[in-house]
């Protein structure tokens, strides 16, 4: 064998068996790196083990209190209404369970101390029953509101209603009485222009009035309660204050910039999967979203498939609802909007305000301290939302009716109501049989077609909102509802209770006379005169902002071309 042939083979199969060093630490590596990611998790599941095994340490808020308290509303343990009776029929329509399905604490209060901002009141005109009033009155307690002004008449009015209403703090329930009237005859905007175009006329345009002139009165309360802000809400609407820090109405209203007047909330309706719900704010989570939270496209592209079929996108009102900033000179201007006698009106929308805001900061900050300085009159919120519960229950379209003495034709019912599909609810609910009604309720307002709902979900149209059904469920499940009217009715004698209920009858025999926007000031001869005499420009006065429906698709196609 030639052993300098061999030698060579030797030192390259030496090479092969002994790789270089750099290698084996890059594979020295690697391996340790695997064994890392595999037990970096097992030893972080071991960990979650443990906690839940012994606990954590962790304070859960839900766990502050104990199983057997659970059923109990803060502030019921020193309250003499555990030992009350639940006997009157109204406490029957709210419902106690033991199991709490919305985290509360213990020290919760409902009595907001003065030093909490900003103050803020809501205003409404209402007929509406306890079964509806105090579910919507204290969902808006825990979201902020410390103080409600209810001009109350029918139902509302009732003894047995008023009184619990007169019982809880932060309420002041004013009846329509004939005082009343002569007094709103008097005011101020009675004799001015702008909301004259609604005056003698019935039904919804009636209503208008009356609550434009009850809104007028709150603003002098609200002023002298120290309020910061009012709105003025049916008792069919709920505040949804998306976008805040937290879910409360006071943290959005203190985020407000404080050269901004009022704030417009977009309204967002109701869109009942079912033909039978009995209580909408518990039972309601699907909702249309308002056209100012929409993009053209989107808006206009599914237009027809979300109305299907009805006059217009939603079924009666879609210009919002707003707050305003109490301050001198604030009138309302109809049931919608606020306005103020000495300030000329600035819009703006909530993105709009903050996109020059910032840039004015970041480029020049003597602009961004000059603007921040000049009064923006109003500004339109981009998640927040006032939530519509409008037509969420069948017997609406009956009750809607029943209040209204005009003639089922298309040219009265042009008299009485001022958006279409209240027109045609009307005249299907005085013609109709009750099978047909059903058919027509199921067909115009109740969302059935699973398959457009979930399209029209995924496209934003629709959407879920959950929060209010959560925490008015809390709320009844905690029985808060039925001890505020045993209360009410157990702080008298069944003797006094019933010397009480004469008394108020015999009182307040006009109270419940619905007031007339039609015979308000019509003996007074003195009507144009009063106009006449005031010391204001009234001819520059833009007439009342009432109900509007949202845009149509053909108003649209016309500003394009």
């Amino acid at each position: 064998m030639d052993h300098s042939l061999a030698q060579p083979c030797l030192t390259m199969a030496g090479l092969r068996q002994q790789p270089p060093s750099s290698a084996a630490a890059q594979n020295s590596f690697t391996a340790k790196l695997l064994l890392l990611l595999t037990l970096l998790p097992l030893s972080l599941a071991l960990f979650a083990f443990l906690l839940q095994w012994r606990g954590g340490g962790i304070d859960d808020p839900i766990s502050r209190w104990s199983p057997d308290e659970s059923h109990k509303f803060p502030g019921m343990d020193s309250s003499p209404l555990s030992t009350v009776a639940h006997s009157s029929d109204c406490t029957t329509l709210f419902g106690h369970s033991s199991t709490a399905s919305f985290p509360y604490f213990k020290d919760w209060k409902f009595n907001f101390h003065a030093d909490l901002k900003p103050k803020i009141c809501v205003t409404t005109s209402t007929s509406a029953g306890l079964e509806q009033i105090l579910p919507w009155m204290f969902y808006h307690k825990v979201i902020g509101v410390s103080t409600f002004f209810l001009f109350v008449e029918g139902k509302a009015a009732s003894p047995r209603v008023s009184k619990v209403l007169e019982s809880i703090a932060g309420v002041k329930v004013i009846y329509r009485t004939k005082e009343l009237e002569d007094q709103q005859a008097r005011s101020r905007i009675w004799n001015e222009t702008w909301l004259s175009s609604f005056f003698y006329k019935p039904c919804n345009y009636e209503l208008f009035v009356k609550q434009s002139l009850n809104m007028e009165m709150a603003i002098v309360m609200a002023r002298d309660a120290g309020m910061d802000w009012i709105l003025h809400l049916d008792t069919d609407e709920l505040i949804h204050p998306a976008g805040a820090r937290e879910y409360s109405l006071r943290q959005l209203l203190l985020d407000v910039p404080k050269n901004v007047d009022t704030v417009v909330f977009p309204n967002y309706e109701s869109s009942i999967e079912r033909d039978d719900i009995k209580e909408p704010f518990t039972e309601v989570s699907m909702f249309k979203k308002n056209y100012d939270h929409l993009t053209k496209d989107t808006y206009f592209g599914m237009y027809k498939e979300s109305t299907r079929g009805n006059p217009n996108y939603f079924l009666t009102y879609g210009n919002g609802k707003s707050a305003a900033r109490i301050q001198d000179h604030l009138r309302p201007n109809g049931a919608h909007r606020w306005h103020n006698y000495m300030k000329t009106p600035k819009y703006i929308s909530m993105l709009s305000y903050e996109f020059i805001k910032q840039t004015s900061y970041a480029y020049v900050p003597v602009l961004h301290t000059i603007y921040s300085a000049l009064p923006i009159f109003e500004i339109k919120l981009e998640e927040a939302a006032v939530l519509h519960y409008t037509y969420s229950k069948f017997s609406d379209l009956t009750s809607r009716r029943n209040r209204c003495g005009c003639k089922p034709t298309k040219d009265d019912v042009k008299r009485c109501f001022m958006l279409d599909f209240d027109r045609s609810a009307f005249i299907i609910a005085s013609t109709a049989t009750e099978e047909e009604m059903l058919n027509w309720y199921r067909e115009h307002v109740v969302w059935t077609d699973r398959a457009l709902n979930l399209k029209l979900l995924r496209k934003g149209i629709l959407t879920r909102i959950y929060a209010p059904m959560t925490i008015i469920q809390g709320l009844r499940e905690s029985g808060i509802f039925g001890s505020i009217i045993a209360s009410a009715q157990g702080s008298l004698s069944k003797d006094n209770f019933l010397a009480s209920i004469e008394s108020s009858n015999s009182s307040r025999a006009s109270a419940f006379r619905l007031l007339d926007s039609r015979n308000i000031g019509r003996d007074r001869v003195s009507q144009s005169a009063a106009r006449k005499a005031l010391d204001i420009d009234i001819s520059s006065d833009e007439s009342a902002i009432p109900p509007l429906s949202p845009p149509l698709i053909d108003e649209d196609a016309e500003i394009e071309a």
